[in-house]
């Protein structure tokens, strides 16, 4: 049951329209994934024909999987090969556009949809910071992180308030997934839609115009900020954009290159709108296969900058990897990949972030970049996520299985392996999904004990 509040304004925003959008909620909602092209060619994976893609209009990596298909269950998610994600999620990140080498934001990231796919239009160059306010949330962002094998990315935990007292002017181009009233989701997920009032939609609201003052002042001149939500309502789109706007007037529209099914934004919807309104986006599920979802690209005037700037506390050091002599006989005997940034270490823990890494001084760091392993007395144990961000021609031994082999190995299973000896990266068709130890005959397994399952 729709709230009939909700119902009495969608009716008046959508005129003749508002019989096809109830309808909508009738139909069976879509499902879609996003290939990760951190882990290779996406074409290679399609050819292994397992589900029956369609492509997303507007993701070059989407695709609609069919409803008996199962990928969640599969060894290859585990592998971090795709992230499931609703199709409409996937427009924001496409508008922020984002390339190798920048400084990127995604303030409000969990669970790491967005972030993984800006770090997938990144190629594991430059740095992304991924924020998530709540401790738990954030937790799930970072596990989200590690499986799609990325390595340039560094997960935080604090209001944006902090980050943006830390960051001043730093960012290339910022993604505020703001946290919304969910109205667009009212048709996967009931809670949201039990939740709903007036009043949740007007603190929503607040809460949004906050959010976005603190990501201008994060914004490099001449960069890109891109708002997006997963609700209806005008007052947290159109509304939130306009206020924006008036409150900094130093920001403006840019045109979104809309697809097949993308609306526009429509000033008539709010009282006292900017210019430009008509250049943002709405995705509606009776016009395209996907959720509700609205988003809007803003540039901030001013030059970018070329000269790299630091946040307020510097670049971090790190430690010469001369002082980790564990690590460096590892990667001479393991890696052929030149593992390239600066390597932090945190007690036992050794971590490598990204070239040139803003100072991790008073910050609430989850994943301080790509763990690489943990320093033993005389010797060095590889992370999980080391193993998932490597490909076969990076290391020195592999082993490649079969699904129902990797099936095995992903419950905690041990098999024999007489040719190896020593750490060897385990793959699945190709694809890396953890660490195994050859000895005596047997290949020892590292997969995580906290992400076994019966299967």
């Amino acid at each position: 049951m729709l709230p009939q509040a909700f119902t009495d304004r969608m009716k008046d925003m959508l005129g003749e329209e508002y019989t096809d959008f109830l309808q909508s909620y009738e139909k069976t909602k879509n499902q879609a994934l996003r290939l990760n092209p951190l882990k290779g060619d996406s074409g290679r994976f399609l050819e292994l024909s397992l589900f029956t893609l369609t492509p997303v209009p507007w993701n070059e990596n989407g695709y609609y999987y069919e409803e008996t298909d199962r990928p969640g269950r599969s060894p290859y998610h585990e592998a971090g090969v795709y992230y499931i994600q609703e199709a409409s999620a996937m427009a924001p990140a496409f508008f922020l556009n984002a390339a190798p080498g920048e400084k990127i934001l995604d303030l409000c990231a969990s669970p790491g949809g967005k972030s993984t796919q800006i770090a997938a239009d990144m190629q594991g160059r430059g740095i992304l910071i991924c924020n998530e306010i709540h401790p738990a949330r954030a937790k799930i962002l970072s596990e989200n992180i590690e499986r799609m094998g990325i390595v340039n990315a560094i997960v935080l935990n604090h209001s944006p308030d902090v980050l943006a007292e830390h960051f001043p002017g730093y960012f290339d181009r910022i993604l505020v997934d703001a946290p919304c009233s969910g109205e667009g989701m009212f048709r996967k997920n009931e809670e949201a839609c039990r939740e709903w009032s007036p009043e949740n939609v007007r603190m929503c609201a607040e809460r949004q115009d906050e959010i976005l003052d603190h990501a201008a002042g994060m914004l490099k001149g001449g960069g890109r900020l891109v708002y997006s939500t997963c609700t209806f309502a005008p007052e947290e789109n159109e509304g939130s954009i306009s206020r924006f706007l008036k409150r900094h007037p130093e920001f403006f529209i840019v045109p979104a290159e809309k697809t097949v099914g993308m609306s526009s934004g429509n000033p008539d919807w709010i009282t006292e709108s900017t210019e430009g309104i008509e250049n943002t986006v709405r995705l509606w599920p009776h016009k395209l296969k996907g959720e509700g979802h609205f988003a809007a690209v803003l540039q901030k005037e001013g030059r970018e900058e070329t000269k790299v700037k630091s946040g307020r506390y510097g670049v971090e050091k790190g430690m010469p990897e001369k002082e980790c002599k564990e690590y460096t006989a590892f990667k001479r005997e393991y890696l052929k990949k030149d593992m390239e940034g600066c390597l932090v270490r945190f007690g036992d823990q050794l971590y490598l972030l990204p070239e040139n890494a803003p100072s991790l001084n008073k910050l609430k760091v989850l994943r301080p970049g790509l763990h690489l392993g943990t320093v033993k007395k005389g010797r060095f144990e590889p992370a999980h996520a080391l193993a998932l961000s490597l490909r076969q021609e990076e290391v020195f031994g592999y082993v490649d299985l079969a699904l129902e082999e990797a099936e095995k190995y992903l419950s905690g299973q041990t098999f024999e392996c007489k040719e190896r000896t020593g750490w060897q990266l385990i793959t699945v068709n190709g694809y890396s999904i953890g660490w195994g130890k050859a000895a005596a005959g047997i290949m020892k397994n590292h997969y995580p004990k906290g992400l076994r399952k019966n299967r």
